[in-house]
């Protein structure tokens, strides 16, 4: 999506890694007095107790307008307005990574991304990521990409603990084309998760608008469909395999949120088994014997959320020939489907 400027979100996102970061937070009707250094520790994605008593010794922390200590204790729907530093970002280094390299061409590459790989750098990820990775990969050919640029190359992105296909342009004429296919929907990705749960009916589209949770700024929440708060969200979703107690779920993205297809599965009730963000860790007792002992064991098989991005279809940016690209889904998903269906005989 191109805002008025012609900037797509994820180039918002990547400026603003750079600037201060400043950020509104109205403190939640029901919330008990704390510490505000102590509250926006909690509240804000990699803050530090240490890093926000600065910004509140710097009188970069207002609440109500007015500067603060630390030890101010918040109320009920108090206005807190931040403002945090950033440090530069270093330079993005090639890396000899080793990809899973589905299709190449002179354009571009399809990578089937490991689980645990951040896909771009940003704070406490500098290295080690898709970026560095691609960079060694095309080598020479990186000069025709922004190598300035943090995400040089990478079309969209997967979460990091999300395994499966992502598209990586070699040339900035096939990345612009293909973030256009991107914008206009064109592309078609399909997704699988195993769930907690039997989602019901067993095929359907969830509708809502998704934006960052009052309460808790580091995770997303659902609001209501085409309301005010958040931007609107709709995923597809149909159920492969009813395992019972579990569900092995197709999904089909209309709209590319940050963590939709999480935070839809967990709005519906049926979160996505090892999401430890989203309802997917719970150990709560299913109805019959150890299950509690079943649960933890599936747990260890896949401490990530069991989530795949299977398939993606879209067109070649020169040759405009359709292609459709599939990946299988990863050992750590297939051991926890064959220990589901062993233990419960589904």
């Amino acid at each position: 999506m191109q805002n008025q400027q012609g900037k797509s979100e994820q180039e918002e996102q990547d400026t603003a890694l750079l600037e201060p970061k400043k950020m509104t937070l109205e403190v939640a009707r029901t919330q008990k007095p704390m510490r505000i250094d102590v509250y926006l520790a909690q509240q804000i994605e990699n803050a530090t107790r240490n890093k926000v008593q600065e910004a509140i010794a710097d009188h970069r922390v207002l609440v109500n307008g007015k500067t603060v200590k630390a030890n101010y204790k918040i109320k009920s729907l108090d206005t807190i307005e931040m403002t945090f530093l950033r440090p530069p970002a270093p330079e993005l280094a090639p890396e000899d990574i080793p990809l899973d390299i589905l299709y190449e061409d002179r354009d571009l590459m399809v990578i089937n991304k490991t689980p645990g790989m951040v896909v771009h750098p940003a704070f406490g990820n500098w290295t080690g990521t898709l970026a560095n990775a691609i960079l060694h990969h095309i080598g020479k050919d990186a000069e025709e990409l922004d190598t300035s640029d943090l995400r040089p190359g990478i079309v969209h992105r997967l979460d990091k603990n999300t395994s499966g296909l992502i598209i990586v342009a070699k040339n900035s004429t096939a990345l612009h084309r293909l973030a256009r296919q991107f914008a206009s929907r064109q592309v078609e990705k399909k997704y699988q998760a195993i769930v907690r749960g039997v989602p019901d009916p067993p095929e359907g589209i969830i509708r809502t608008n998704i934006g960052r949770s009052v309460r808790n700024r580091k995770i997303m929440t659902c609001y209501a469909y085409e309301g005010k708060e958040g931007k609107t969200a709709v995923t597809e979703y149909r159920v492969q395999k009813n395992l019972g107690y579990f569900a092995l779920v197709e999904l089909l993205l209309q709209t590319g949120r940050t963590h939709q297809i999480r935070v839809h599965l967990q709005h519906i009730g049926t979160p996505i088994l090892g999401d430890e963000t989203y309802g997917g860790t719970s150990t709560a007792p299913l109805p019959f014997s150890k299950s509690e002992r079943f649960m933890k064991n599936l747990l260890e098989l896949i401490p990530r959320q069991a989530l795949h991005a299977e398939s993606l279809t879209f067109y070649q940016p020169t040759t405009h020939e359709r292609i459709s690209l599939i990946a299988p889904l990863p050992p750590d998903m297939l051991a926890v489907l064959e220990k589901i269906e062993k233990v419960l005989n589904v």
